[in-house]
């Protein structure tokens, strides 16, 4: 019996042995090598012993797996979150490259939707003229809407007695014709920043569209939204004045 174990088994070299001793972090830190060399020990012990060091280790595995999804998480976050600044900030840049406002109205709609990735961006002015009336910065069209006074706050909080947020985020079964246009029938997400123009002018609202419902969400950060609506409202306040 003990001959026929001697020549099946394969003894361990000194080379590897050396080196084993000299990097232990090197079996220590492969998942696949430990578990086995756990299972062995575990065989070697037999059925009826309780290994609490295998226990202790499969335990310390499991919140290990937990930490790195975790951490993969966490750098994911990080590099979405820098991928979302940039964006902005490019967004910005262009929409302060034009210097007639009609060129800054059709690049809202076009190169700023662009980057920012939405279907549409539409700017709600309230006026106490009505649409018929004289509009210092041009005829309605199909980035700029006029709507009554009160308007705003009312989209803004569903119509509920409620304050309205600087920045709102929502899914929506369509667009509001009223706000959209034509593109309206697609809309199924959008981003609703409350612009504040200073005293004595009414409030206005600018909307970004998508029609991809889970765009927009009240899951999601609002910082850099309500950033660039910052930006926008004094970009507005020289066209007004």
């Amino acid at each position: 019996m003990s001959s026929t174990r001697q020549s099946t088994d394969t003894p361990i070299t000194d080379a590897l042995r050396e080196r084993i001793i000299a990097q232990p972090d090197m079996i220590l830190d492969d998942k696949a090598l430990m578990r086995a060399l756990t299972t062995a020990s575990e065989r070697a012990m037999g059925e009826n012993i309780v290994d609490m060091r295998g226990i202790a280790m499969d335990r310390l595995e499991s919140r290990l797996d937990r930490l790195e999804a975790t951490h993969r998480s966490v750098i994911a976050a990080a590099y979405d979150n820098l991928a979302g600044t940039n964006q902005v900030h490019r967004a910005i840049l262009r929409m302060l490259d034009p210097m007639e406002f009609e060129d800054f109205m059709r690049d809202l709609d076009g190169e700023v939707a662009h980057i920012l990735r939405v279907d549409a961006v539409r700017l709600v002015l309230e006026t106490a003229h009505g649409d018929s009336g004289p509009v210092a910065l041009g005829e309605p069209g199909e980035v700029l809407s006029l709507s009554e006074p009160g308007f705003v706050r009312s989209w803004l909080t569903g119509g509920r007695n409620a304050p309205a947020r600087p920045v709102t985020l929502r899914r929506i079964a369509a667009g509001e014709a009223r706000i959209y246009g034509r593109a309206a029938a697609r809309i199924r997400s959008e981003a609703c920043l409350l612009l504040d123009f200073g005293a004595d002018r009414l409030p206005g609202m600018l909307v970004m569209g998508s029609e991809d419902p889970d765009r927009f969400g009240p899951q999601q950060g609002t910082d850099l939204l309500a950033f660039f609506a910052g930006v926008f409202e004094r970009a507005m306040r020289r066209w007004l004045s």
